[in-house]
């Protein structure tokens, strides 16, 4: 018998399948990633007597040939708290020892949020990636957002409510004009959606929110990062010709040099030492 995921609602009961019903129904067991969850799922969709068992990230290794001795005979369902299972979550794991156990597997279509938040954007859709969580540290998260910007496509991605402010302050730095879409708790009666750049967005989201987040930001073609030898020429070249601080990082940040904040601050020091070499001379 194949081992059948099931994809869950995300926060509206009435996305429920016809197939996910008719598969949770005659499931001799289901395999969920919380087990609480799972029984208000099945609670409210009026499915009772089902053997339920939890399946994490923490217990997969002893859990998993269990799961694959019951799917040989019997009918196991797999799902997640909501949306498809394996995203995000260790489902991806079990098709694999699955296939290398010869049992069948069966993915049922359905709810998931990395698709749908693509479309809500649009962005893009050509080509476009699910990122997953950013990393939690701000070094690790910009040199993440600089190499996922370098495909130049939709990228999608989640992120925990009381980080959305850093992370997109973090993507601030590596593209400060970039598009960005978020939304929070999607299919739920609060469902709110943004678009803006990362510092407008984080001008309108309060520091604690609640609810799922998820963000799309579009195809993000930056200009080449410049040698810093030549983003020294550019700046000497323009303050002899008597340009002010602001005015050649204005100039400096069209041309591509990088983002006019952090220029105007090298333009600054840059002007002060040519004007102490000037006074030594």
């Amino acid at each position: 018998m194949p081992l059948v995921f099931v994809p869950t609602p995300l926060g509206n009961l009435r996305d429920i399948t016809l197939r996910a019903l008719d598969h949770l129904r005659e499931a001799a067991l289901i395999v969920a990633e919380d087990t609480r969850v799972a029984r208000k799922l099945l609670a409210a969709l009026q499915i009772t007597g089902r053997e339920l068992w939890s399946y994490r990230e923490e217990n997969a290794r002893d859990v998993t040939p269990q799961i694959l001795e019951r799917a040989r005979n019997e009918d196991v369902v797999v799902t997640c708290d909501a949306g498809m299972p394996g995203v995000s979550d260790p489902g991806s794991a079990l098709v694999a020892a699955a296939r290398d156990a010869g049992i069948a597997v069966a993915v049922l279509p359905g709810p998931s949020v990395p698709p749908a938040v693509a479309l809500l954007s649009g962005f893009p859709l050509d080509r476009f990636s699910f990122e997953g969580f950013p990393p939690r540290t701000t070094g690790a998260r910009k040199k993440r957002f600089d190499d996922a910007l370098r495909r130049e496509q939709t990228t999608i991605w989640y992120e925990s409510p009381h980080r959305l402010q850093a992370t997109l302050k973090d993507l601030a730095v590596v593209a400060p004009d970039a598009r960005v879409f978020v939304v929070r708790e999607y299919t739920k009666l609060h469902e709110e959606q943004l678009w803006g750049t990362p510092d407008e967005i984080v001008a309108r989201v309060p520091e604690r929110i609640r609810g799922e987040v998820a963000f799309a930001v579009a195809p993000y073609a930056a200009a080449p990062k410049a040698h810093v030898g030549s983003t020294d020429d550019a700046i000497d070249s323009l303050l002899r010709g008597g340009g002010r601080v602001g005015d050649v990082a204005k100039v400096l940040a069209k041309q591509g040099f990088g983002d006019r904040r952090r220029l105007y601050a090298r333009v600054a020091a840059r002007k002060a030492l040519r004007d102490a070499s000037l006074n030594e001379g």
